[in-house]
């Protein structure tokens, strides 16, 4: 039987299953699921249900700190907000980056893709993939990835680390750094600091390479299960450089329908809300994006790194863009719709970064002196960039007297609102109707959250055992079934 399970009639009637706090979610977040008495999912929802005002909390503060403030917005991504709140305010300011300081952001922003991903995948993910997402909590997590995995688990940290080096030497610190200024950057590498990145670059490779590699074969061995668990098809959002190569930093945006059909392609994002609208719903803080081409109803969409490599045209590094058509191949293409592709596509796009810094590290122009420029004043300015999760929008009005009067900011997890929702659906459809609730059911659900590395909470240290507890409630308000999970993995 088939049921529209974003709306539910007469949802007092039915039993309601929370899934209350979600793990590695920004704020507080849940999944509530309405069940029938056929134990027939009904009604899935994921709400986020914190607010967190940092469109309010700009205004009236000078344009330059704003760059600085907005990082806050993340201890894990802030790189990404600060370069969007840069190069929207390079508008305002009227400026046209230097070649140095347009590649000195780059190596910037690729540091922050390299060390993300690397943290998503081998941290988090990794141990639902490698260990079972129904194995034994005790077991599925990073301390039980060092155990089992001890070289793998390293490689993922020096990873990191080498992204966070990066990071630290292009923006002054590895979290909440200052390098890039309205107009520009206001730090150049010198040369001993470009070798010292030189040294490990092609380790950093080869790594990422065999990270691409062995999500690839945990697709081969899991193959079924791969391609169906929360699967869906959605339309896509991203940036795309002018020659229709995936560019991270910059671009013109395109959309896709669900069937491969162009929407629009190389659009000015200056005015992308000609094209992008947001919804509200009175069960969730987040707002829910769709395309007005479209509308409310079927322009929802996904962005990331799924979205990224399957829309753009090749991948300007040699070998991720070999990964890339490998991925689009495998299977008839099939993976390249799979939630759990995102995994295989978020490794392609490490690559790429890491072959990128090597490129960049090459390039005299990141030890130029050349830094700051700028130009004729504006009032308004639109930075749009694809932070690791997805497209990352910052728009913001300043007066006359250099305040922030109006600002806007629209994060990739909230474009993935939608497709979030989705993917919770397919999986309470698939894996929750008539069976016992245990501990495993639970990370299914939260798996296929996961899949979309939510950027919502990226202070949450839980290991994989964040408390849980989830009440079955008859119609009456009974409570007729209850599982805990504790904060040492235990259920009861």
């Amino acid at each position: 039987m088939a049921f529209d399970l974003e709306t539910a009639e007469h949802p007092e009637n039915l039993r309601r299953v929370a899934i209350e706090p979600l793990s590695r979610v920004e704020g507080h977040g849940k999944v509530t699921l309405l069940l029938d008495e056929a134990n027939h999912v009904r009604q899935a929802r994921l709400h986020i249900v914190e607010f967190r005002g940092f469109e309010k909390f700009v205004q009236g503060r000078p344009y330059w700190e704003i760059p600085v403030m907005v990082q806050r917005l993340c201890g894990i991504c802030p790189v990404s907000h600060h370069l969007a709140a840069c190069k929207a305010l390079d508008q305002v300011v009227g400026a046209r980056l230097t070649p140095s300081a347009e590649k000195l952001r780059r190596l910037m922003h690729y540091g922050q893709i390299l060390q993300s991903h690397a943290l998503h995948f081998f941290h988090l993910a990794s141990p639902d993939l490698l260990f079972g997402f129904d194995s034994d909590v005790a077991r599925r997590n990073i301390v039980g990835l060092v155990a089992e995995y001890p070289d793998l688990a390293r490689q993922g940290v020096l990873l990191r680390k080498y992204g966070q080096e990066v990071i630290r030497l292009t923006a002054g610190k590895r979290v909440h750094g200052t390098g890039s200024v309205p107009g520009g950057v206001n730090k150049n590498l010198s040369r001993a600091e470009r070798e010292a990145l030189l040294k490990d670059a092609y380790q950093v490779i080869a790594w990422s390479r065999d990270a691409v590699h062995l999500v690839q074969r945990l697709f081969e061995q899991n193959l079924a299960l791969y391609e169906e668990f929360g699967s869906f098809r959605a339309h896509g959002l991203s940036l795309i450089r002018a020659d229709g190569a995936m560019d991270l930093y910059h671009g013109g945006l395109r959309a896709r329908t669900l069937d491969g059909q162009t929407l629009f392609d190389h659009v000015d994002y200056d005015h992308y809300w000609d094209h992008i609208f947001e919804e509200v719903k009175p069960w969730s803080y987040m707002k829910f994006p769709y395309l007005r081409e479209l509308g409310p109803e079927t322009g929802w969409y996904r962005v990331g790194p799924l979205t990224r490599v399957n829309q753009c045209d090749f991948i300007p590094t040699p070998l991720a863009d070999k990964e890339r058509q490998a991925f689009l191949a495998h299977d008839g293409g099939r993976p390249a719709a799979a939630t759990l592709g995102t995994h295989w596509a978020r490794m392609i796009e490490m690559l790429h970064s890491a072959e990128t810094i090597k490129d960049l590290l090459h390039d005299d122009d990141v030890s130029g002196d050349d830094l700051v420029t700028q130009g004729e004043r504006q009032e308004r300015g639109v930075g749009i960039i694809e932070a690791p999760r997805g497209t990352l929008i910052h728009h913001y009005r300043v007066d006359e007297n250099d305040q922030v009067v109006r600002a806007n900011l629209i994060v990739s997890t909230t474009h993935n609102n939608q497709a979030m929702n989705e993917a919770i659906r397919a999986v309470a459809r698939k894996y929750l109707d008539g069976h016992e609730l245990t501990e495993g059911l639970l990370n299914h659900i939260e798996v296929a959250i996961r899949a979309f590395d939510p950027c919502l909470s990226c202070a949450t240290h839980a290991m994989g055992k964040m408390p849980l507890k989830v009440e079955l409630v008859d119609a009456g308000g009974r409570v007729i079934g209850r599982i805990t999970r504790s904060g040492d993995g235990s259920c009861a």
